[in-house]
């Protein structure tokens, strides 16, 4: 018998965190560069070429969740209450998705901070990601002040939010507890800046 839509999207997704976990585990056992996909491949139980059905690149696992997290945050920045400015809300979005971040999940995101470091091809690429965040809050901020995203002044807040993020992604693991007060020194400072060039605006 043919397995329905839901079984097929369910059997997919756990095959897709299976390639995950086991790339996970050989990247923190043998580093990226000494990890294959004929490696992930065989520690996932999977043929080489089924690995290429869900991932383009082995680049790609460890950025695995950006997708989710693109949707995610262009979500709180879209559907921010009036009134409410894009550093308010990108505050908020993060405080609360920290509080739902699993063991696991913290544990994927430590290591991929450390290969990041390590790793100046996966380190182009995480700029490359961050710059699309950082065209979402442009966007979000030329709204708060009545630019085009293109503008000087959007794409200075989305530079300097972008930047605030990065300060708490390099943050290493014995910082971590430190991590919330931190955002919030930044996000206000941020804050700050953006309210400044609303005042400017409407002067």
């Amino acid at each position: 018998m043919e397995a329905t839509p839901g079984l097929r999207e369910r059997k997919k997704q756990r095959t897709r965190e299976t390639i995950v976990e086991a790339a996970f585990e050989l990247f923190d056992e043998r580093g990226f560069d000494g990890t294959t996909i004929a490696d992930i491949a065989e520690a996932a139980e999977i043929a080489p070429r089924t690995f290429f059905s869900y991932f383009p690149s082995k680049d790609d696992v460890v950025f695995h969740d950006f997708e989710e997290n693109y949707v995610m945050v262009s979500s709180w920045l879209r559907d921010r209450e009036p009134g409410t400015n894009a550093i308010d809300a990108l505050r908020a979005g993060m405080a609360g998705e920290k509080e739902e971040t699993g063991a696991e999940r913290l544990r994927q995101k430590r290591l991929r901070k450390r290969l990041v470091r390590e790793n100046e091809s996966l380190a182009a690429h995480h700029r490359y990601l961050m710059g699309r965040f950082a065209d979402l809050l442009a966007e979000a901020a030329a709204q708060d002040l009545g630019d085009e995203p293109g503008d000087l002044r959007p794409r200075l807040v989305a530079a300097a939010a972008t930047a605030a993020i990065g300060v708490i992604d390099d943050m290493r693991d014995e910082e971590i507890e430190h991590s919330v007060e931190t955002l919030d020194s930044l996000l206000a400072f941020l804050r700050g800046g953006l309210a400044a060039l609303q005042d400017q605006k409407n002067a």
